[in-house]
């Protein structure tokens, strides 16, 4: 259940993230972006700092995705995953708001902090459900017959694979 749970959250994570920040492109002073402001000597306009702190806010954003994913490559357990998640949701916190604060400025479509927000509802729910199995792990078994009636427990006695019916104490009857 959890290892199906973080399948679904790689592949939620990276889907909706990856959509939207493809729209990133527009920011002046990078590849695709404006022309720059004033032209001249020299290379394009550097982009404003604002933008640049929301590439660095995305790179950090997509390592915690990748490691969330590489956890589920692996079949982490969710006491492992559950912290990955809450790395992971706090810096998409942190970048949504920015997105939001200085998208326009950056050149980003104002439908991507909707996308960035519909996929950061799926992956909270994901995070929830995968700590709330990290915060209980599996039950152990119950009590055996012997715990219940007060009996000792018994080792049990299992034949030798391979024997047959011509099988002796010292062997194999026929194969002599």
């Amino acid at each position: 259940m959890v290892s199906r749970g973080l399948a679904l959250a790689a592949m939620l994570v990276g889907i909706p993230f990856q959509a939207a920040l493809a729209q990133f492109g527009g920011m002046p002073g990078l590849p695709g972006g404006a022309p720059p402001a004033s032209p001249g000597f020299g290379g394009p306009a550097a982009p404003p700092q604002a933008c640049t702190d929301l590439l660095t806010m995305r790179d950090q954003t997509q390592k915690y995705a990748a490691a969330i994913s590489a956890a589920n490559e692996r079949k982490a357990p969710p006491q492992e995953a559950c912290p990955l998640f809450r790395s992971f949701l706090a810096s998409e916190t942190k970048m949504i708001k920015r997105v939001e604060e200085q998208g326009a400025r950056c050149g980003i479509p104002a439908d991507v902090p909707k996308q960035m927000k519909a996929g950061h509802a799926k992956a909270a729910e994901i995070a929830k459900k995968v700590c709330e199995a990290a915060a209980h792990p599996p039950r152990p078994a119950g009590p055996t017959f012997s715990d219940v009636f007060g009996t000792p427990t018994v080792p049990e006695n299992k034949p030798k694979s391979g024997g047959g019916t011509f099988d002796t104490l010292t062997g194999n009857a026929l194969s002599r």
